[in-house]
């Protein structure tokens, strides 16, 4: 009988990992106070503060609700990132006691959205609020002409008028992004599983 991909990866995951739940952490994402003045070409350095010390993950959610993993740095500050890569051509990354540093070398439009951290502590998934990154959005203002008839004010990425509040629609990136980081724990489960045979 077919079953839906979600259900049956919450069932894998049940059988490898019983005892993981969702839940909003008890880590905090710190940014530069100049965030919001963001510009191309910046070096932009995000902290993930933890009172734990088990290994962090990196997840950017673009501006389309694409979520993409970007890396995993161990306890032992060793770092796996997208693609089994030790090194990134984009992103740089590091841990300092039990603070997980990620840094976005040169800032461009394609890394606008945001970021989160997420931790596996005794097998239960943390994650951390989402961080904001965007570039200043940039306004014209129009030669004066003659009054026309009204019209609807500029949309924006989520379809709605400036006027209104993107964060008024829910978003489907989230779910997106549970299911990707349930499928991340039962690789590493079944690593963990693999070297230490019961």
């Amino acid at each position: 009988m077919d079953r839906p991909p979600a259900l049956l990866l919450l069932l894998a995951l049940g059988l490898c990992c019983p005892g993981i739940h969702g839940q909003s952490l008890e880590m905090k994402v710190r940014s530069p106070k100049d965030i919001t003045q963001l510009r191309v070409g910046q070096r932009l350095e995000l902290e993930c503060q933890t009172d734990r010390n088990s290994g962090a993950f990196w997840i950017h959610q673009d501006k389309s609700g694409t979520l993409h993993f970007i890396v995993f740095i161990s306890s032992v500050s060793q770092l796996t990132f997208s693609r089994d890569q030790r090194t990134s051509p984009r992103f740089e990354a590091s841990k300092h006691n039990t603070v997980y540093l990620l840094v976005v070398k040169s800032f461009t439009p394609q890394d606008e959205g945001n970021y989160f951290c997420m931790m596996n502590f005794n097998q239960m998934l943390f994650f951390s609020p989402g961080q904001p990154a965007f570039l200043p959005v940039t306004t014209t203002v129009p030669a004066a002409t003659t009054p026309g008839p009204t019209t609807p004010g500029p949309t924006t990425q989520c379809g709605i008028t400036e006027k209104d509040s993107c964060q008024k629609t829910s978003d489907p990136g989230l779910c997106l992004l549970l299911l990707q980081l349930l499928a991340i724990t039962i690789v590493l489960c079944r690593r963990k599983a693999h070297h230490n045979p019961l």
